[in-house]
C-alpha cells in the first residue's frame, strides 16, 4: 500500500449557530501521500479551510468534531489531548494562514514571532535562535534578513509578510505543511513567486502539502490530487492530471470553464468566460438531494430525491459525487 502521512475517514464538522446546528464538513474522506501535494478547491463557504482547522484542531468555539477519524502518520489525532496536539502543531503540522497582516503581530518584531516556534519546540538558546531565523529568512528568499528579523511586519511589503509567514511556518521543520489561501492578498506577479517558493520548499525538504484554493489555475500548478469541494461535501477527488484532461461533476466543469484556456484548454481566448448561475446555498437552507442540483444546468429528476454518493469510475482513484456518471 502507499505510504499516506494523512487520512481523512468521514469527518462531520459541525457549528452551533442561533439558527441551530450546521454541518460545516459533511462527512468527508481524504488522503495524501507522503511527500506528496493535495489541492483543496471550492468557492467561499464551502468548507475548506474549516477541513484544515481540524486536522490542526483549531475550530472556533462553536466549532465541534462530530465524527470522523483524522490518521497522521498512523495515529488519530482527535484521540491525542490538547497538550499532545499542541506539541505536534508546528513542529510536525504547520499552516500558512491566508492574510499575514492580519495573522503577524504588530507590535512583535519578526525575529520574536519566528524564534518562539523555534524555542518551543526545538530548545535552542538565544544565539542559535537568532541564528536559525536568519537562515530560514533567507531560505525564503528575504534580503537582509538581519535587517527584516530586527523590524515589524508593518515595515515590509505583504509579499515579503507572506515569505515570513512561510518562514515561521518552516521553523519546527514540518512533515505537512498547509497552505490556505496563501497567495489571496498579493498581486499576480508576487502570487507566482510565492507559489514557486512554496513549490520549491515541498521539492527541496520533501515535505507533504495541502493546498487549498478557490482557483484552479493555482491548483492545476502546484497539486498532485486535487478534492473539489461544495457544500461541506467533496463533489469530485483525483489525481490533477486526470482531473483536469477528463474532468466530470458539473460544479467541476462550471469551475473549469469560468477559468482561461491557459490553465485548462477548454476556453477558447474569444468567448466569454462563463459563471456558474447562482450562489453556494445558505447552510441552513440546502437543496434536496444533490447540493448542487439548484445551479446545475445537468439536473434532473433523480437529483431532487436521495443524494448521490461519493462513487468511483473509470480504472484510476477518480471518484465523482453525481448520478449522470452512476448506473
Amino acid at each position: 500500500m502507499t505510504d499516506r502521512i494523512l487520512e481523512i475517514n468521514d469527518l462531520e464538522v459541525a457549528f452551533d449557530t442561533k439558527k441551530g446546528l450546521i454541518k460545516a464538513v459533511d462527512g468527508i474522506s481524504l488522503w495524501l501521500e507522503r511527500g506528496r501535494s493535495l489541492g483543496i478547491v471550492g468557492e467561499s463557504g464551502c468548507g475548506k479551510t474549516v477541513t484544515a482547522l481540524s486536522i490542526l484542531q483549531v475550530l472556533p468555539p462553536q466549532g465541534r468534531i462530530v465524527r470522523g477519524r483524522i490518521l497522521f502518520d498512523g495515529r488519530n489525532l482527535l484521540e491525542l489531548d490538547r497538550e499532545e496536539m499542541r506539541c505536534l502543531r508546528g513542529i510536525q503540522i504547520s499552516i500558512i494562514f491566508q492574510e499575514p497582516m492580519i495573522s503577524l503581530n504588530p507590535v512583535l518584531t519578526i525575529e520574536r514571532q519566528i524564534g518562539e516556534v523555534i524555542r518551543l519546540h526545538k530548545g535552542l538558546d538565544r544565539v542559535a535562535t537568532h541564528q536559525r531565523v536568519l537562515e530560514l529568512l533567507e531560505s525564503v528568499g528575504i534580503p537582509d534578513p538581519e535587517r527584516v528579523a530586527a523590524g515589524y511586519p508593518h515595515e515590509i511589503s505583504g509579499g515579503m509578510q507572506q515569505r515570513v509567514m512561510i518562514a515561521m511556518a518552516l521553523a519546527g521543520d514540518p512533515k505537512l505543511m498547509i497552505a490556505d489561501e496563501p497567495t489571496t492578498a498579493l498581486d499576480v506577479t508576487i502570487e507566482v513567486q510565492i507559489l514557486d517558493l512554496i513549490r520549491e520548499i515541498q521539492h527541496r525538504l520533501g515535505m507533504s502539502l495541502i493546498y487549498i484554493s478557490h482557483d484552479l489555475g493555482i491548483i492545476a500548478e502546484t497539486t498532485d490530487r486535487v478534492a473539489v469541494m461544495y457544500a461541506g461535501r467533496i463533489m469530485e477527488y483525483s489525481d490533477t492530471a486526470t482531473l483536469f484532461a477528463e474532468p466530470k461533476h458539473p460544479y467541476t466543469l462550471g469551475l473549469m470553464a469560468s477559468i482561461p484556456d491557459a490553465v485548462t484548454g477548454n476556453v477558447k481566448r474569444k468567448e466569454m468566460l462563463k459563471a456558474i448561475p447562482g450562489t453556494v446555498p445558505n447552510m441552513y437552507e440546502l437543496p434536496s438531494g444533490c447540493k448542487f442540483s439548484n445551479r446545475c444546468e445537468y439536473v434532473f429528476d433523480l437529483c431532487h430525491g436521495g443524494e448521490p454518493h461519493l462513487e468511483k469510475i473509470g480504472q484510476e482513484d477518480h471518484l465523482v459525487r453525481c448520478y449522470l456518471h452512476q448506473h
